[in-house]
């Protein structure tokens, strides 16, 4: 008989040892998980799909989804579900595979500024590339026609678009010409002084840091 009562306890026993172990085991893995999902708190925010210049209308079909982790600057990223259905201009340029800052973004309905193409008297440097930002000088024409005074300043951090290509339709330009990005407030004053026939140069206003 003595036989016969030992055993139920022993088995007793071995079941709460056994359930007090598994309810460790799920307390440590939920713990784990828990940590592990904290600390790897992502945000899906849109990334360039190519190189976007100043004045390029976006959609969802220029931009490519990252998830990656912020660190609390959630708010200076376009977010995903952040884009309007119009879309959004680019007002400052952005590298192949950057993420979106919200201060290179704009909206389409307040874009303040333009694209012009400069002839220029003189070659730009080999710094002077799309996306650039560069200062917009002039050499006012004398009177006579026979030389140039000093030069002035026309446009401050302006954005280059592009360098055109010499194809036929720029000839009377000694130093080719560039399509750039200028405020609209200065778009009159640009002309002006194209018509006139002063000396456009670009001038790099600053060189972009290489990765």
């Amino acid at each position: 008989m003595v036989a016969l009562t030992a055993t139920p306890r022993r088995r007793a026993a071995i079941d709460i040892r056994l359930l007090i172990g598994l309810a460790l085991v799920v307390a440590s893995v939920a713990g784990v998980v828990a940590l592990v999902g904290a600390v790897d708190a992502r945000t899906p925010v849109y990334a360039a799909a190519g190189a976007l210049s100043p004045g390029d209308r976006v959609d969802d079909t220029d931009l490519v989804v990252r998830s990656v982790s912020l660190d609390g600057a959630d708010g200076l990223y376009l977010r995903v579900g952040e884009l309007p259905d119009g879309g959004l201009v680019v007002v400052q340029p952005v590298r192949d595979g950057e993420l979106l800052p919200l201060a290179a973004l704009g909206e389409t309905a307040g874009v303040r500024s333009t694209a012009l193409v400069i002839e220029l008297g003189t070659s730009p440097s080999s710094a002077v590339q799309a996306g650039a930002t560069v200062d917009v000088w002039a050499s006012p024409a004398d009177a006579d026609g026979r030389g140039y005074g000093a030069p002035i300043v026309l446009v401050a951090d302006a954005i280059i678009v592009r360098v055109v290509v010499d194809d036929g339709l720029v000839s009377s330009s000694g130093g080719g010409a560039v399509e750039v990005l200028v405020p609209r407030s200065r778009v009159a004053r640009v002309l002006q002084a194209q018509a006139a026939g002063d000396a456009l140069a670009v001038v790099p206003a600053g060189l972009a840091l290489g990765r």
